[in-house]
């Protein structure tokens, strides 16, 4: 007879039975998923170990540009007038500035007319270039327009020649010049600016108008801006020219297209907002606050990768704990070498280790900054430049941020320590996993075999049992009969 589920023919809680028997094989496994946590744990510590070693190299490196220990503030004795902005490498300094003159961009509006009068047709032609009004004592009248830098033609047709229609086909021809509509009381009136300031962005405006007449104040001509040849359409009215920007620094006289100035002073931008009625004292001087958050930086990725070292490596008697590389001979050696490096010596300045310039190792390894002391270094800068970056071509003697820069890339290279411990647990969580993957399978096995062996003594027991009913009912019947 056929078994349909295991144990009925036997009357045995097989399942249960296939199922201890089959935990019984799965033992290993608890140790081998201790261990896979162990390792796992291993694997995260020092993936956080090798990204603080990362940082701490970024910070020491940054420690040997020059960049680092070379910021510089500006200050303004009247930042409303003239200010600065540090755009390089500036060296600290003093000077005065004077402002004459702010530099403006060309503006010019056309007399006001009716809204949607149409103003004639014709072609506008914008020029680009510098307008010579000679000077305060020898003024050039008329002025006169220099050869142009660029010349935009505008086709102004029937039906567009309303002042909104015109403004739109300026803005559109990109002729450098920006057009604006501005309705007041009066009507509507067509204001034009240059896009930049300066002498060299002036403009002009010459007209071909349809009524053949391209001097007067009728037709398109109204929008015509020629000082040079005549006080006619938008030249009648009063205009502002375009300007360059006039200061002094320190008496020589400078020059700008534009409300600012770099060059003048190496590394320094001078910003310009008014005229001034006074000089304006400008100070650069050495940023001891970024010079302060460079070195700050540099003992807080220390202190960190320290810390997250001592953690790891020690163990808690209290709570008899261990850390997750507690005994590592690798994790061990990174700390005490650590310590060791910052504690030894540089050549090539006036100070020699660290605790010279109030960077002081404590008991267990991390860096404590004395400010007294590395106040008192940074009024020596140069020579606590040097405590840092200085080259030597000896990993011994060189300056701690290329020490540092240097031990932390040897450790995360392809043959580093960092990297072969990471290779190593890596390697050891394969093999755990594999071993896993076999105690799972000859579990699998045992399970199959198990299954396999009872559904048989089921059958088996299944078949004596049916029998044994057939003999007890034949039994019965011949007892029956005989009676």
């Amino acid at each position: 007879m056929a078994i349909s589920s295991t144990g009925i023919g036997s009357g045995l809680d097989v399942a249960s039975i296939i199922s201890q028997l089959t935990a019984l094989e799965k033992v290993p496994l608890t140790k081998l998923k201790a261990q896979a946590t162990n390792i796992d744990t291993k694997l995260s510590t020092v993936g956080q170990i090798s990204s603080q070693v990362s940082a701490l190299s970024d910070a020491a490196f940054k420690l040997t540009l020059d960049s680092a220990w070379n910021g510089t503030t500006v200050t303004s004795s009247n930042s409303s007038a003239v200010s600065g902005k540090i755009t390089g490498v500036a060296s600290a300094s003093a000077f005065s500035v004077e402002v004459s003159q702010i530099a403006r961009a060309q503006s010019v509006a056309s007399t006001a007319v009716p809204a949607a009068t149409a103003m004639g047709t014709g072609t506008l032609t914008i020029d680009l270039g510098t307008w010579d009004h000679g000077t305060t004592l020898v003024p050039q009248v008329p002025p006169i327009f220099s050869t142009p830098s660029s010349t935009v033609s505008i086709a102004i047709g029937a039906g567009e020649d309303n002042l909104t229609a015109i403004a739109a086909k300026i803005n559109d021809a990109n002729a450098g010049v920006t057009a604006v509509v501005l309705t007041d009381a009066s009507g509507e009136r067509l204001l034009l600016r240059s896009k930049s300031t300066g002498e060299a962005s002036g403009f002009r405006i010459t007209v071909a108008d349809d009524d053949t007449v391209n001097n007067d104040n009728a037709g398109l001509s109204r929008l015509a801006f020629d000082p040079g040849s005549g006080s006619f359409g938008m030249a009648a009215n009063t205009y502002q020219r375009g300007l360059n920007t006039l200061a002094t620094v320190n008496g020589i006289p400078v020059t700008s297209a534009v409300n600012s100035l770099a060059g003048a002073v190496p590394g320094l931008t001078l910003i310009f907002s008014s005229v001034t009625t006074t000089p304006v004292e400008i100070a650069l001087a050495l940023d001891q606050a970024s010079v302060n958050k460079n070195i700050q930086d540099f003992v807080t990725a220390y202190n960190t990768l320290n810390k997250t070292l001592v953690d790891s490596t020690k163990y808690d008697s209290e709570t008899k704990t261990a850390g997750p590389l507690q005994g590592d001979s690798t994790a061990v050696g990174l700390k005490n070498a650590m310590i060791g490096l910052l504690g030894s010596s540089s050549l090539g300045s006036t100070y020699s280790r660290l605790a010279d310039v109030g960077l002081e190792l404590q008991l267990g390894g991390a860096l404590s900054i004395n400010s007294t002391k590395l106040n008192s270094a940074i009024a020596n800068i140069d020579n606590l430049k040097s405590l840092f970056k200085t080259d030597n071509g000896n990993l011994q003697t060189n300056g701690f941020g290329l020490k540092v820069k240097e031990f932390a890339r040897g450790l995360l290279a392809t043959d580093g320590l960092v990297t072969t411990k990471t290779a190593a647990l890596e390697s050891a969580a394969t093999r755990n996993t594999k071993e896993q993957d076999k105690v799972n399978a000859r579990a699998a096995l045992v399970e199959a075999r198990l299954k396999k062996q009872y559904s048989a003594l089921d059958a088996k027991m299944g078949s004596l049992t049916a029998l044994n009913a057939y003999v007890t009912q034949q039994v019965a019947l011949w007892n029956k009969s005989t009676s």
